[in-house]
């Protein structure tokens, strides 16, 4: 279980992350969602360890992760993998190469960058690339792919670390709805056929709605709501994004006929700081 208790992240004066604490149990597929500088981003990069916290704590089945540094934090970074919006391949290199340097913290950068990959470890890349459907681009130069094709790749990059915990920060926002579809596919199949939590940040809550059980909106660096998705109203909606949120269209799915009235408001919803 990942469990953050009361973790805080200030910039200068801006609380980024404030004060939230969260329970995450192993396999589930969480979306996060929230205006852009609500702090999503922030929360995936603290749990990932790229920025260390103000305060409070970051701990993953009992072993407290904020307190590793060298080795171990490369470790912690490799089980707990990160998907970028911007893809983060390096485009000059063919695809078998930019996913085999997902082996980066079990082999370290010079062995990485020199290739020096065993037989079995190619033949896991190749495996990762095939559930893609990118087994034929293996070769192909990286840059050459679409954008689509790109972020498969990392997430194929991102398998090779045999991570524990996924964070993908916005994988679709510059994808086209088709290849948007299939990333947030594969993510779900990793998902369900892997066991591994997949936390996952989205600008559109048509889509988490679709591919997440469970919701963690946030406003101002707090959690606003959190819970099962069915219990995501519409006037949750509004609290979260306001009161202009639905007409500006930030949420198309949602009419006041998928609203279990039973269920309305039966979520964990917190007021901001």
């Amino acid at each position: 279980m990942l469990v953050l208790d009361n973790l805080q992240k200030t910039f200068v004066t801006i609380k980024a992350v404030d004060k939230v604490s969260l329970q995450i149990p192993s396999g589930q597929m969480v979306g996060v969602i929230g205006r852009s500088g609500a702090g999503k981003s922030t929360l995936l990069r603290l749990i990932n360890r790229l920025i260390d916290p103000t305060s409070g704590s970051i701990s993953f089945d009992g072993r407290r992760i904020t307190d590793l540094r060298g080795r171990d934090l490369r470790l912690w970074r490799a089980s707990c993998a990160m998907i970028f919006q911007q893809f983060n391949l390096i485009e000059r290199m063919d695809v078998l190469t930019n996913v085999l340097v997902g082996r980066i913290a079990h082999h370290g950068f010079l062995s990485s960058m020199a290739c020096a990959f065993t037989d079995e470890e190619r033949a896991l890349a190749i495996r990762a690339l095939d559930r893609l459907d990118l087994a034929q681009q293996a070769l192909q130069r990286a840059g050459t792919l679409s954008g689509g094709q790109q972020q498969r790749v990392a997430i194929a990059k991102a398998l090779m670390q045999n991570p524990k915990i996924l964070l993908a920060d916005e994988p679709i926002a510059s994808l086209d709805p088709a290849n948007a579809t299939k990333v947030m596919e594969a993510l779900r199949s990793i998902n369900e056929e892997d066991g591994i939590t997949v936390l996952v940040n989205l600008h559109t809550l048509d889509t988490a709605r679709k591919y997440c059980r469970r919701i963690i909106a946030m406003r101002a660096g707090c959690v606003h709501f959190d819970g099962p998705v069915e219990q995501l109203t519409n006037e949750c909606v509004r609290d979260i994004y306001g009161a202009t949120g639905l007409e500006a269209g930030i949420d198309e799915s949602i009419t006041s006929t998928s609203i279990d009235p039973a269920r309305a408001g039966a979520g964990r919803r917190l007021q901001t700081a």
